[in-house]
């Protein structure tokens, strides 16, 4: 009995973490990151990112808030240029179970789990969605580091803007890389 105690908390907590955005990030382990302290948008790689001008508008201001939290600034002649990249897919999950508790039969009669008491099938569509960011050299024009994260993708003005915050904090939590 104790054991079905926990069984909603786990169910949470999968669910939990199915909503969360993942991040990663690569870098070039020859640069050396700390001379970098402006950064503009690399505009021509961000007009060919195939979503809404909204969508963009707040990836980018996103992107600001966090440079701007780093320390960054905007510049006209900046170290870094900043492009982003995005895909997305549909996902489909279909889930079959077989639950329930009743009479049975075994090792003598009894009340205890039967799985055959009730089933059945669980469809789930979603969007997942992939933003990556790529930090350019702008004198060398070579990439240095690229984060990427994957996760959910909602609908609605309040959700998307919480949503996009979320994917570009993640990102750039990873900026600058750790050298171990």
């Amino acid at each position: 009995m104790k054991a079905l105690k926990f069984i909603p908390i786990l169910l949470l907590l999968l669910l939990a973490s199915c909503d969360s955005v993942s991040a990663y990030s690569d870098y070039d382990k020859t640069v050396d990151f700390t001379p970098y302290k402006t950064y503009a948008f690399f505009k021509p790689g961000i007009d060919k990112v195939e979503i809404s001008d909204l969508d963009k508008k707040r990836i980018l201001k996103a992107i600001d808030v966090q440079m701007e939290a780093k320390g960054f600034t905007k510049s006209e002649n900046p170290d870094l240029l900043i492009n982003i990249f995005t895909k997305s897919k549909e996902q489909v999950d279909v889930n079959q179970y077989y639950a329930g508790w009743g009479y049975g039969y075994g090792y003598g009669w009894g009340y205890g789990w039967n799985p055959y008491m009730y089933g059945g099938t669980s469809v789930s569509r979603y969007t997942e969605g992939t933003l990556f960011i790529d930090l350019i050299d702008a004198k060398k024009k070579e990439m240095i580091w690229q984060g990427q994260g994957i996760g959910t993708l909602y609908n609605g003005i309040d959700k998307k803007d919480a949503r996009i915050t979320e994917f570009v904090t993640k990102i750039l939590a990873q900026y600058p890389p750790v050298k171990k």
